[in-house]
Formats: structure tokens, C-alpha cells, sequence
């Protein structure tokens, strides 16, 4: 992509990267293609393809190659280009932090759901923040809500603080263990949401952007299940949730059934049940305080 042949204009530098990407198996290569360029440019993406049309002229050729090489290798694009949507958000993100999914946004609107059905003003907290993500999604589509988010890791701790203050949304994050954090809202909250680590140990992701890039921390369950973090949180969460609030919890698409069960026979929880992503994979547990 430099040299004498780099392309002329940004249709054909574009559309060479996406036949660069797909030839190495990036999942999206049309897709981020267009985002490596719109941030080289620094632009928006539509605005890239409304460029392309009219025959605009092409990126810096080695700003944009070096780019487009780091995803072949399978850097995440949200770490080359430093953010990540969400819902109706763009956050913060980089190494030390896990990045948001599409899937997660439909945890964060289920909680958003419960939170609202709350008459007056509902507590939320959200256990392992990561980025913050769901905790700024709910601060920022239901205003009304008192926020609270925690992160044990200290890399993805400072990504969640750069995300509420460049959001500026009232969210109330520390740094600690989800497993004891909030000590002083027992019994008050009304909704708890959390995307706790759940891989199951010894099941080596299969993306090389989870696997190699995401931290270990945000990813492992600590168990063969994968269920002995979620399993702690969710009596975290049961201490923190008044009777009749509601916990939702985001697990692997293998748990749809093992976490509900199990949640089930702590005798902490009733309305036990799984909700599906978008995709039709089982995706979160939604369980109500007993």
C-alpha cells in the first residue's frame, strides 16, 4: 500500500485493505477498513464512504498500511483506533482492558429495562465494570438512576475513569473487588448487572483478539465451569439487592443452563431465567432477590 503503486484515491486504498484483511481472515474486513481510514483521516466512517463516491483522494499511504498490517495480525480495531461503541456511547479503549462487545449490549439494556420498571429513583450497580461500559450506558439512558461500578484491575480501572470523565456522566467507580465492594449499599439496591470473567479455565479462547489481547483477568471463571467468579458475584450481589430487586448477569453461551441451575440452588434468588443475545445465543441470567 506505499510506494509508486499506493493507491490514487480512497475507494481503491480502501478496498485494497478490505482484500487485504479478508485474504487473512479478519471477521469484518469491509468494516474496518473503513474505520482504519476514517481514523487516519480522522473522520467518521459514513463520512469515508460518502468520500469513497466521489473519488476523494487516498490516506497517507504508510499511516494507513501500518494500520491495516496491525489488524491482519489481529490487533483488535478498537485498539488501533482508541474507541469503542456502545449502545449510545464511544468509549475509551486500549491494552488493559477488555473491550466491550455488541452482545453486552443487550446485558446493559436489560438492566436498563429493570432499572426503570423501579418507581422511584432505582440504584444500580455494576460488578466488574471493565470500561465502564454498562454502567455509563444505564447512567446515560436513564438519568434518573444513582450509578455505582467497581474494577479490580488496575489497567481497565484507569480506562473506566478516563470513559466517566470524558462522558461526564454520574457514575460512582472504585477500585476493588466486585466480590466485596459496596459494603454500605447492602439491602438498598435495586438492580445489580454484571459481565464477570466466566471462560471456563484450560478453554483457550478461539479469536486471537480475545485470546492474546484481552486481559487474563477479564476473561477466566476461575473454575473448570467456569462458574466459580460469576457464582461469587452473584452472592455479592445478592447481599447488595433489596427482596424483589434483580440481578443480571452476562455468562459463555455454554452457561445458559448451568448458571441459571446453579444460582437457583443458593435459594438466594426466584424467577430464575436466561435471556438470548441477538444472535439467538444464550447471552444472560436474569434472577430476582428472594
Amino acid at each position: 500500500m506505499t510506494g509508486p503503486h499506493a493507491p490514487a484515491d480512497l475507494r481503491a486504498a480502501v478496498r485494497g485493505a478490505a482484500a487485504r484483511l479478508a485474504e487473512a481472515g479478519v471477521p469484518s474486513p469491509d468494516v474496518d477498513a473503513v474505520a482504519l481510514a476514517a481514523h487516519v483521516l480522522r473522520t467518521t466512517a459514513s463520512q469515508v464512504r460518502t468520500a469513497m463516491v466521489v473519488g476523494a483522494p487516498a490516506p497517507d499511504p504508510a499511516a494507513y498500511g501500518a494500520l491495516v498490517e496491525q489488524r491482519v495480525s489481529r490487533v483488535p480495531l478498537q485498539h488501533l483506533t482508541g474507541r469503542a461503541a456502545f449502545r449510545r456511547l464511544e468509549l475509551a479503549v486500549g491494552p488493559g482492558v477488555f473491550t466491550p462487545r455488541p452482545e453486552t449490549e443487550v446485558v446493559a439494556g436489560l438492566a436498563i429495562d429493570a432499572a426503570r420498571a423501579v418507581v422511584a429513583a432505582p440504584v444500580v450497580v455494576d460488578l466488574c465494570t471493565g470500561s465502564g461500559a454498562i454502567a455509563l450506558a444505564v447512567a446515560d439512558e436513564l438519568p434518573s438512576a444513582t450509578v455505582y461500578a467497581v474494577e479490580l484491575g488496575e489497567d481497565a480501572h484507569a480506562w473506566a475513569a478516563r470513559n466517566v470523565a470524558d462522558t461526564g456522566l454520574p457514575v460512582t467507580l472504585v477500585h476493588g473487588d466486585a466480590t466485596t465492594a459496596f459494603p454500605e449499599l447492602d439491602g438498598t439496591v435495586d438492580v445489580v448487572v454484571s459481565n464477570p470473567p466466566y471462560i471456563p479455565v484450560g478453554m483457550v479462547p478461539v479469536d486471537p483478539e480475545v485470546r492474546d489481547h484481552d486481559p487474563e483477568l477479564a476473561l477466566y471463571g476461575g473454575s473448570e465451569d467456569g462458574l466459580a467468579i460469576p457464582l461469587a458475584v452473584g452472592a455479592r450481589a445478592a447481599a447488595l439487592l433489596r427482596p424483589g430487586g434483580v440481578l443480571v448477569m452476562e455468562h459463555a453461551d455454554s452457561q445458559g443452563e448451568s448458571l441459571p441451575r446453579a444460582l437457583e440452588r443458593t435459594g438466594c434468588w426466584r424467577d430464575v431465567h436466561d435471556e438470548r443475545d441477538l444472535t439467538g445465543r444464550p447471552r444472560a441470567t436474569v434472577a430476582t432477590r428472594a
